[in-house]
């Protein structure tokens, strides 16, 4: 591997881990357009889009633990939404992670666009109130999370991502969870649904262990300080951010498709 292409993969993880770690998201949303179109930018490489899902896989998996621990204290993360969530959510992104090996790069970044479009259009939905509910009196359909969680798992898994993108906005809109407690739990049940993506690419030989590497250190690095970078924002603005970062990676899966 030459030094620009371990620079450009480096700073293509760091920067979506940073932002992965802030806004409680697995980073794919932003990493696997990045990895798709900027090495063949600048000629140092070409992913097809297994490849891309398969190193967003591994990548997600490790800039999630580096979020989670950031976020373990204060009372930020839900335990009962993490478990109805993250089993569900588990069991569907290996699925998809198992199966996305029958489908064709096309059909990946169609399941990419649709998914980012369903996210985008949800974060524009108002959310009034969420954030004066006290963390200890959240209450949430537990069923209804779990059924939505094992959706979005199926879909994530099959791009190599952990499905965060969707489950925010979900948490956010549906389930009526405070924005931070959304960003802290988000993580750890992506972090649980990035295992069973992680295991299925893996085990169909869809991951390149060089680039996914040096994407892993990139993340244990930036997930933490985007994470200590969150707890600080206005929520307001973490939701500005979010919302216009899936738009944006949304119209541009699209123009591709179309």
């Amino acid at each position: 591997m030459e030094l620009g292409f371990i620079i450009t993969i480096f700073l293509i993880g760091f920067i979506g881990s940073y932002i992965s770690g802030m806004l409680g998201i697995g980073g794919s949303i932003i990493k696997y357009p990045m990895l798709l179109y900027i090495p063949p930018l600048f000629g140092i490489a070409a992913f097809s889009a297994h490849e891309v899902s398969g190193i967003s896989a591994v990548q997600v998996f490790f800039a999630t633990i580096g979020g989670v621990w950031a976020y373990r204290k204060g009372g930020y993360l839900n335990k009962t939404l993490i478990g109805y969530m993250g089993i569900s959510i588990l069991i569907g992104s290996f699925i998809g992670g198992y199966g996305s090996k029958l489908m064709s790069d096309g059909g990946i970044n169609l399941i990419y666009g649709i998914l980012a479009l369903i996210a985008a259009v949800m974060m524009f939905i108002p959310k009034k109130g969420i954030d004066d509910i006290p963390l200890d009196q959240v209450k949430f359909n537990k069923w209804l999370a779990a059924i939505l969680a094992l959706i979005v798992g199926v879909g994530a898994g099959i791009v190599g991502a952990a499905g965060a993108f969707l489950l925010v906005p979900i948490m956010l809109v549906v389930l009526k969870i405070p924005t931070r407690m959304t960003i802290a739990s988000s993580l750890a049940i992506t972090f649980i649904s990035s295992i069973g993506a992680t295991v299925g690419k893996v085990t169909t030989g869809q991951v390149d262990y060089g680039p996914a590497a040096i994407m892993v250190i990139a993340s244990l690095i930036a997930s933490p300080l985007g994470a200590m970078a969150g707890k600080k924002v206005n929520t307001k603005i973490l939701q500005v951010i979010l919302a216009l970062l899936i738009f944006g990676t949304a119209i541009k899966i699209w123009l591709d498709i179309i």
